[in-house]
C-alpha cells in the first residue's frame, strides 16, 4: 500500500514545476511504458497492478532491464489514486528528466527540426514522432514549447521520446550564425516543392497561433510554404511538418 507522502509526490508530477523541483516525469499506459522497457530506458521506478505485474517482469527480463529500476506492485485503488488519467491504466512509471545541451556547431550537420514555442502538447509529441519517421538528425525545442516531459507528449510520440536526440535552446541564439540553410515555414514563402536536394538544413515550425517569433524569422534564410489547393485557413504544425520533411527525404 503507497504512503500518502509517495502518492501526493506521484501525484504532482502532473505539474512541470514539481517535475522540475524533483528531476522526476511520469510515464503511464501499457503500450508506452512496455515499449520503453523493451527500448531499455532507464526507469527509476514502475508501479504495476496486480493484472499487470508478470506482464511486466515478462518485459523487464526480455528487455534486460537495469536492477536500479525498482518494480512495485500496488493495488488497482492505489494506482486509481496516482493515476494521471481519468480512466487508470495498468502501469505508471518513473524516469529521470535528462536535458541535453546543443553543441556549437551542431545544426550546420544533417537535418534538424526546430519547433519555435510549439505549445500543444499532442503537437509536440506528434512532431516528434514525425522526427523519427522521417530520420532526423535532432529536434530543438525553443523554452516556450510544451514541456518534453509532460505525460500528452510522451504518449503522443508513440515511443519516439527515445530514440529522437532532442534539445532545449534559445532558437534565435542557436541559429545564429548556422551554415545549413534554415527553412522557415511560413504561407508567404516559396513552395516546398522548389526546394533543392538538401542534406543539411534546418526546419523551423512556428507556434500554432503566432506562426515564427519575430527573432526567429530574422535568422531564417528562406521562408518555404506548402501550396494551398482549396480554402483552408491553415495546416496543422505537425502535418506542415511531416509534408516538408517529405519532400526533404524524397530528394537525398
Amino acid at each position: 500500500m503507497l504512503t500518502k507522502e509517495e502518492i501526493q509526490r506521484l501525484r504532482s508530477m502532473r505539474e512541470k514545476k514539481h517535475r522540475e523541483a524533483l528531476g522526476l516525469f511520469v510515464i503511464e499506459g501499457e503500450k508506452v511504458v512496455a515499449e520503453l522497457l523493451v527500448a531499455k530506458f532507464p526507469f527509476e521506478e514502475v508501479y504495476v497492478t496486480p493484472k499487470w505485474a508478470q506482464i511486466a517482469a515478462a518485459l523487464r527480463a526480455a528487455a534486460g532491464a537495469g536492477a536500479k529500476t525498482a518494480f512495485h506492485e500496488i493495488s488497482t485503488e492505489d494506482m486509481e489514486r496516482v493515476s494521471h488519467f481519468p480512466a487508470p491504466s495498468g502501469v505508471l512509471a518513473v524516469g529521470r528528466i535528462v536535458r541535453l545541451p546543443l553543441p556549437a556547431g551542431t545544426l550546420d550537420r544533417g537535418l534538424t527540426l526546430a519547433l519555435d514555442g510549439v505549445q500543444d502538447a499532442g503537437n509536440v509529441g506528434t512532431l516528434l514522432r514525425i522526427a523519427d519517421w522521417f530520420g532526423l538528425d535532432r529536434v530543438v525545442c525553443s523554452p516556450d514549447c510544451a514541456d518534453l516531459f509532460n505525460q500528452k507528449v510522451i504518449n503522443a510520440s508513440m515511443g519516439s521520446f527515445v530514440r529522437v536526440r532532442v534539445h532545449t535552446a534559445d532558437l534565435a541564439a542557436a541559429l545564429a550564425g548556422v551554415k545549413a540553410p534554415v527553412l522557415g515555414c511560413d504561407l508567404t514563402g516559396d513552395s516546398v516543392h522548389a526546394l533543392p536536394s538538401l542534406r543539411d538544413a534546418v526546419i523551423v515550425i512556428g507556434s500554432e497561433g503566432r506562426g515564427l517569433s519575430p527573432a526567429v524569422k530574422n535568422c531564417v534564410t528562406r521562408l518555404i510554404t506548402i501550396p494551398r489547393m482549396g480554402q483552408a485557413e491553415s495546416l496543422n504544425a505537425a502535418v506542415a511538418a511531416a509534408i516538408v520533411c517529405d519532400n526533404l527525404r524524397r530528394k537525398i
